[in-house]
C-alpha cells in the first residue's frame, strides 16, 4: 500500500507541477503580448480613422528612406500611398475594426493600382486580418498582405520616431457629414475619449466613434 500511495502522490505532484508550469507560461506569454502591443502603439492605431492611418504609414516608411506620396482621397486608382525607393510600391491602407476582415476587393484594387502607377510591388496593409478569399487572390496576383500581426512586428522592429499616439492626437480625422442634419462632424473630447460630434450641437446630438467603419 505504501508503494501505491507513493505512486499516487508523485503522480498528483507531477500533475500539479505541469499545471503550474502551463499557467506560468500563459502569464509570461500574456505579459509579452501586452508589452509588444503597447510598444507598437496598436491601441492608438485601432482608434485612428483611415486618413490618420495613411499618415502614420507615411511616417513609418519615410523613416526607412522611402519617398512617400499620399494619394488624393478620391481618384486614387486603388492606392492610398505610393512609395519610391529602390523599387516603387503601391499600398492600400485598411484601418478596420477588429471584427472586420479585409476582403478580396482590396487586393483587386491595389493590383490595378500597380499597373496604373507602373509599380514593382503592391501591398495591402491593415491593422486587422484578411479573408481566405483575399489571401488566395493575393497569392495568385503576387500582392503582399501585411496583417495585424505582421504590422505590429514590423513597427517594433523599426521603432518609429513618430509614435502612433502622436499621429492620432495631432492629425485631424477625415471630414465627415452628420447623417441626421448634414452639418459637419467635428472631433470632440469627453471622459478621455475622442469622438465625432455634430457641429450643430445642441440642436443635433448625433455622435460617432472615430474608428467607426
Amino acid at each position: 500500500m505504501d508503494k501505491v500511495f507513493q505512486l499516487v502522490f508523485y503522480l498528483f505532484l507531477l500533475i500539479i507541477l505541469v499545471k503550474l508550469s502551463t499557467f506560468a507560461y500563459r502569464v509570461f506569454r500574456e505579459r509579452k503580448y501586452r508589452k509588444e502591443l503597447a510598444q507598437s502603439g496598436m491601441p492608438y492605431i485601432d482608434k485612428m480613422d483611415g486618413r490618420q492611418f495613411e499618415f502614420y504609414l507615411q511616417a513609418l516608411f519615410q523613416q526607412l528612406g522611402y519617398n512617400i506620396q499620399v494619394t488624393p482621397s478620391s481618384g486614387d486608382f486603388g492606392a492610398d500611398l505610393v512609395m519610391k525607393g529602390k523599387e516603387k510600391i503601391v499600398i492600400q491602407a485598411k484601418r478596420y475594426s477588429a471584427r472586420n476582415r479585409v476582403s478580396l476587393s482590396a487586393v483587386q484594387e491595389v493590383y490595378a493600382a500597380k499597373a496604373y502607377y507602373k509599380a514593382n510591388q503592391a501591398w495591402v496593409v491593415t491593422n486587422s486580418y484578411f479573408t481566405k478569399q483575399a489571401k488566395e487572390l493575393a497569392a495568385a496576383c503576387d500582392v503582399t498582405l501585411v496583417d495585424r500581426a505582421d504590422l505590429q512586428k514590423f513597427i517594433n522592429e523599426v521603432k518609429p520616431v513618430f509614435k502612433a499616439r502622436e499621429i492620432f492626437e495631432n492629425i485631424t480625422p477625415e471630414p465627415r457629414k452628420c447623417p441626421k442634419c448634414g452639418q459637419d462632424l467635428v472631433v470632440r473630447d469627453g471622459n478621455g475619449t475622442r469622438f465625432f460630434g455634430c457641429s450643430a450641437f445642441p440642436e443635433c446630438r448625433h455622435t460617432e466613434k472615430i474608428n467607426k467603419q
